[in-house]
């Protein structure tokens, strides 16, 4: 197996365990940091170990366009290129593909797209992006995929997977470095019995793990959960389940509750950048007036140096002024949050004690995240 996975504790559905790759053994529940274009914007690879990050998540779309494969060929890859020894995910570029609907033409060959950067029209096929990934050097691969709209047509959705499932085997052929491993995408939209057909074709094929997608593109809350417990339990026990694009600390929780291992979101950074905070006790938005004479830290549960050694008024003093140390500080803590939040989790998981930790944290700040609380109907 490419990438070893091992699964040493249960608590319920929710699973605490170890996969290894060449840069590194990754603890799960793990949060993989988003540095789409081989960066976290404001942070350097120290920052990254010091706020938690296990693994850093690459966008093999951006990076064919800048700063393009040469460059990884030349220097020998992402670590080198950005300073980076620990994993490294690339996403295949599926889902920026999808959101690019007025100016791309899918087609069975794959996707062609007009290139931001220079104009140019680009073809991203399964080939293509899984030689784009290879030269970047990436510990995990993921297929490309076909990313519809949650809510359009079951018959749109089902084209939409069945085109993924013949790409996904492309992808698998195309492989030529057996070091590098490779996700498979079940996709399905909000239809169970489409998640239910997906992820019975994929499992059949030698993955070395296996991701939802599809899902935080049009969907409720409670349709997402609802997915995410029903095709988590599909999928092999003895491979790393990988839920894409999600979420919320709230969302987090309960995914892990559902039995998923693996996660990415951009909200930690790019809600940073707007003036938010994730803390113990919901969120901050640091730009308004009140903060304007707080003398108070950030979260005084959390030990992250922007909450140990800067005020809210401080930090609303350089959101105001346009100062960039005020992103890179909420950045910097938003990581930090995100990453205790999984450290905490998995202790839970070990102790056998997830299910009222995750009603107390989701309790704790669940009011500034989404407006229904899905434990409630169970409590």
């Amino acid at each position: 197996m490419t990438l070893p996975f091992s699964v040493r504790t249960r608590d319920g559905a929710a699973r605490r365990g170890t996969l290894v790759t060449r840069h590194g053994a990754v603890e799960t529940p793990a949060f993989m940091t988003v540095g789409t274009r081989a960066t976290v914007t404001g942070l350097d690879p120290v920052d990254l170990g010091e706020v938690g990050s296990q693994v850093l998540l690459g966008n093999t779309y951006h990076l064919m366009l800048r700063p393009g494969v040469e460059t990884f060929e030349r220097v020998g890859g992402i670590h080198a290129f950005m300073h980076w020894d620990g994993p490294v995910l690339t996403d295949s570029g599926g889902f920026q593909i999808f959101s690019l609907s007025a100016d791309r033409t899918l087609s069975e060959r794959g996707a062609r797209f007009r290139s931001y950067v220079d104009g140019r029209m680009e073809m991203l096929s399964p080939e293509r992006s899984i030689e784009l990934q290879s030269a970047i050097g990436s510990d995990i691969m993921m297929v490309l995929d076909v990313c519809p709209d949650s809510h359009a047509s079951e018959e749109e959705v089902r084209a939409a997977m069945e085109r993924t499932h013949r790409w996904a085997l492309r992808s698998l052929a195309a492989r030529t470095n057996a070091e590098q491993a490779l996700f498979a995408i079940v996709q399905g939209g909000i239809v169970p019995e489409l998640r239910e057909q997906s992820a019975a074709f994929l499992t059949q094929h030698d993955f070395d793990g296996f991701a939802l997608g599809g899902l935080a593109v049009g969907d409720t809350r409670s349709e997402r959960e609802a997915i995410t417990a029903f095709a988590a339990e599909l999928l092999p026990d003895d491979k790393p389940r990988y839920l894409m694009g999600v979420g919320t600390p709230v969302d987090l929780l309960v995914a892990m509750r559902a039995g998923v291992d693996l996660f990415d979101c951009m909200l930690p950074t790019h809600l940073a950048w707007q003036g938010t905070a994730f803390t113990s006790t919901g969120r901050v938005k640091i730009t308004r007036g009140a903060y304007a004479t707080s003398d108070e830290s950030l979260d005084a549960a959390c030990p992250c140096r922007t909450c140990k050694g800067f005020t809210r008024s401080y930090l609303h003093h350089l959101f105001r002024c346009k100062e960039p140390l005020g992103t890179r500080l909420l950045s910097l803590h938003n990581l930090t949050h995100y990453n205790a939040l999984m450290k905490e989790a998995r202790a839970a998981i070990e102790s056998g004690t997830y299910d009222d930790f995750s009603r107390a944290k989701q309790h704790a700040i669940d009011r500034h995240e989404h407006a229904a609380r899905p434990f409630e109907q169970d409590a």
